[in-house]
């Protein structure tokens, strides 16, 4: 009985509250609820066309927006982005308040509506690209850049640069600042909000690059393959660190871009044609090559994480690649035996004149394709043949009589020399080499001295003998545009295996004086060098060929160098 006196007022407020709000309900069905404002413009108890209506009489489209950083003002026409309000939109947009479908939700913030204030943004449309271009103006006024950190080797010292901050318009921050303003048609100035761009390093930062980079300078990676070599420096690696920790994979594999650009080729079918004794057009049976660019940045992270936890001045490792296999092989297109590369030699002649560039090139050619027997003797002299004006040799400089001068031919010794490292590399007896007389500059580019071979008709010669079961083949391409000579040794292999020590350099004697000599022919005042200083040496290294690790043969070559002056002509004609 107690209970039910108790329940009875509760159902009745209950009763009288449900009552009000079926009446509120219905007062509203198809108006907007009270307190609703758009913009500054109150919608509460209007039907969506009264508001509509309502906010189109009463809103103006501000002519203008003032965006200041505080010690500058931007204005932005809002004709110049299109600017315009939807104002159906709008007034359906504020209709919907409270009628989300939520019956939970709506009820609650239909009951707030009745106390409190909801103001809802006018619907704008403007472009946005105009807009975009015209922030991006004023950001520039408000730009200041950041400086990156960055580290330099200098002299083997690690000089790091912790960077510095710079500052940037926040866009996301202006353009809902922007976008406020114009959905409640406001004409207020708009602060700029201006963010820290802070790239810099921290001291902490710093000392542990510092500390990484100490461990790499001066040492490298080479990336081998065949006969090229890619030589990673400390300064190349320094690129492919991010100093906030890590590596900019990135700028590695565009390393191997670069190397795989070099390196990759299409399979190549042989072509061997044979006229007169000699072999007149020769491509040898290649591999189609793929270099694999993430297996490769993967091999230079583990080689560099190699060198700075280690004492390692250097390491290498051979570049990963897929090979396709061509068509046809070499030895199916003769029945000789040229089967395979079996010998490489490399030389390069930078700096001389145009008529020792010419011979070089001519030379080359009368030894190229040239097919050696088995068991047959090569002579460079013999094959070569005369050497004059009179088979098309230019002048340039050669050794003779103790001087250098002039004379027709000059530059062959390149070829021979080129020859001789070759021969050397395919592991073949050599029979005849002798040395220049002095140490020649171009025979020690990208080599040690002592890897020289001189030849003139008839002697001083080159010899070797074709001691394998099968022909070889000569290959020799001389590039004048870049000035380097390269010959290739073609035939079947034994699996013997050549090595050479490294030059032995001994008794050195300085150079000779200088020597000045009058020449009537020369303007007096001028002079003329036409010979070079250089010391007088004996070089020598072993040439050791192995086959199933067992000694073939092996030989010992030295090479006595004098000294040499340089010699000028003053002229002394008037």
């Amino acid at each position: 009985m107690q209970k039910l006196r108790l329940t009875t007022p509760l159902l009745i407020l209950l009763s009288i509250l449900l009552g009000m709000f079926a009446v509120y309900n219905y007062k509203f069905t198809d108006k907007i609820y009270p307190n609703t404002f758009v913009g500054e413009t109150n919608l509460g108890g209007l039907k969506i066309d009264e508001a509509g209506i309502l906010l189109t009489n009463r809103i103006v489209v501000p002519k203008k927006l003032v965006l200041t950083d505080g010690t500058q003002f931007f204005e932005i026409k809002t004709k110049d982005i299109d600017l315009s309000y939807n104002f159906s939109d709008s007034a359906i947009r504020a209709y919907y308040l409270a009628r989300t479908g939520n019956i939970f939700f709506d009820w609650i913030k239909r009951v707030d509506l009745l106390r409190n204030t909801t103001f809802i943004g006018l619907t704008t449309k403007l472009n946005e690209e105009k807009l975009t271009k015209i922030l991006s103006v004023i950001a520039g006024q408000d730009y200041i850049e950041p400086i990156p950190p960055s580290v330099k080797i200098v002299n083997g010292k690690v000089n790091v640069f912790k960077g510095k901050a710079g500052t940037e318009i926040d866009q996301q921050k202006l353009r809902a600042e922007i976008g406020r303003s114009l959905a409640y048609s406001s004409e207020e100035q708009i602060s700029i909000p201006i963010k820290k761009v802070d790239i810099s390093l921290d001291d902490q930062e710093a000392e542990t690059v510092k500390a990484l980079v100490q461990k790499f300078v001066g040492k490298k990676i080479t990336i081998n393959f065949e006969s090229n070599k890619f030589v990673l420096t400390d300064a190349d690696l320094l690129k492919f660190i991010n100093l906030k920790g890590g590596f900019y994979d990135e700028v590695i594999y565009s390393k191997t871009i670069s190397i795989s650009d070099k390196i990759n080729r299409n399979p190549q079918n042989p072509k061997f044609d044979f006229n007169g004794g000699k072999v007149t057009e020769f491509l040898p049976a290649l591999d189609g090559i793929a270099v694999n660019t993430e297996e490769t940045k993967d091999k230079i992270i583990a080689s560099f994480n190699l060198l700075v936890t280690s004492d390692q001045s250097e390491t290498s490792f051979d570049l990963p690649v897929k090979r396709t296999p061509p068509d046809v092989t070499t030895e199916n297109v003769n029945n000789l035996g040229i089967k395979e590369l079996i010998g490489h030699g490399i030389s390069t002649y930078y700096h001389s004149i145009p008529s020792r560039v010419y011979n070089v090139a001519l030379a080359t050619s009368r030894i190229d394709g040239t097919l050696v027997a088995p068991g047959e003797t090569f002579s460079f002299n013999d094959t070569l043949g005369d050497v004059s004006a009179f088979t098309g040799y230019q002048q340039a400089y050669i050794i003779s009589g103790g001087k250098t001068i002039l004379g027709d031919g000059g530059g062959v010794c390149q070829v021979s020399t080129t020859l001789f490292r070759a021969i050397l590399n395919a592991g073949l007896p050599i029979i005849e080499r002798a040395a220049h007389a002095y140490k020649v500059g171009y025979y020690e580019q990208n080599s040690s001295p002592g890897l020289d071979a001189t030849v003139y008709g008839p002697s001083p010669d080159f010899k070797f003998i074709n001691n394998t079961q099968n022909y070889i083949l000569i290959e020799a391409k001389a590039d004048s545009k870049h000035y380097s000579l390269v010959f290739d040794i073609y035939g079947t292999s034994d699996g013997r295996v050549a090595s050479i020590t490294k030059p032995v350099v001994s008794n050195i004697v300085p150079a000779l004086p200088t020597i000045y000599q009058d020449d009537p022919t020369l303007p007096l005042g001028v002079v003329k060098q036409i010979d070079f200083a250089a010391t007088g040496a004996k070089v020598s290294f072993n040439y050791s060929v192995k086959r199933a690790g067992e000694v073939i043969f092996e030989k010992t070559f030295v090479s006595n160098y004098r000294p040499w002056a340089a010699v000028y002509l003053r002229g002394t004609k008037i």
